[in-house]
């Protein structure tokens, strides 16, 4: 009997200790839910900026439209206050005119199309250019200008610069860091555009108009001429239109439909769908 006593224990003592260590192992592996990535929906895009966003692009195209078709009325450009089929342009455009009257070389014309896209770019304009006093606005009591727009000392700094000069030309995807604030390009880039393109844009369109051209001379004059100021124009929107296509290309290459479901939710999907860290940025307007 105490034999079979004497045996027990080692017995006993096996078990307890076998026990010790499984659950001693679960304690440090684990879970599996623990181990699956997790995502974390952000605000990105204040309702201000997303409204006029959209309303400037869908302008933006009406405008870009209407101006084709003004332009292929008349594809010949001047300097000074008159222009005429019968002055030497200071360049054209190698296109059929709709107007049978305008020497281009071709043996055709276009259909005329001049009356409904003068008026709906008029129209489209001032649109525009209320939006945009609104986002101008807004941007100087929100902070927005001030927080994501200006870029700061070390942005300005030429390693910075070239790094982000550099990540370009090689098309490569921003950071999930990154996502959440504009690099020094597009900073520099939206304050040309909001204060500089657009604004000599409305400066030039108003000085083609002879209503308010005869209340303010000055802005006609100013520019050497009305069809200086429609040249200008004519340059000024080639520059948009290819901010615009470099915007859409960079978006593109950064996700096109994470990128544009913030811009139309307002909000991004953040974390790391191969390490779960889930990003906790605050809202960038």
């Amino acid at each position: 009997m105490a034999g079979s006593e004497s045996a027990q224990v080692p017995l006993e003592a096996y078990v307890a200790n076998s026990a010790s260590t499984v659950a001693s192992t679960a304690s440090t592996v684990p879970s599996a839910a623990s181990s699956v990535p997790t995502a974390s929906v952000t605000p990105r895009h204040s309702a201000l900026v997303r409204i006029t966003h959209w309303i400037t692009t869908l302008c933006f195209l009406a405008l870009l439209v209407t101006g084709l078709e003004i332009v292929v009325s008349h594809p010949r450009f001047y300097w000074g206050e008159t222009g005429n089929v019968l002055m030497t342009p200071l360049f054209k455009i190698p296109i059929p005119s709709s107007r049978s009257l305008v020497p281009t070389g071709y043996n055709y014309v276009l259909p005329d199309q001049n009356g409904w896209s003068r008026y709906l770019h008029f129209q489209a304009a001032w649109i525009l250019v209320l939006t945009g006093l609104l986002y101008v606005i807004s941007i100087f009591f929100t902070g927005h200008l001030r927080k994501d727009l200006l870029p700061g000392k070390s942005d300005l700094s030429w390693r910075s610069f070239s790094a982000t000069i550099a990540g370009h030309l090689r098309f490569k995807r921003p950071s999930e860091e990154e996502a959440w604030s504009y690099n020094v390009l597009q900073r520099l880039s939206y304050l040309f555009v909001v204060f500089v393109l657009f604004p000599v844009m409305i400066w030039t369109g108003l000085a083609m108009s002879p209503a308010f051209v005869s209340a303010f001379p000055v802005t006609v004059t100013s520019l050497g001429g009305q069809q200086s100021a429609r040249t200008i124009h004519f340059f000024v929107t080639i520059a948009l239109t290819i901010f615009v296509l470099v915007h859409v290309v960079m978006i593109c290459i950064a996700g096109f439909k994470r990128r544009m479901r913030a811009m139309v939710t307002g909000k991004m999907t953040t974390g790391d769908v191969t390490t779960g860290v889930v990003d906790t940025h605050t809202e960038r307007t």
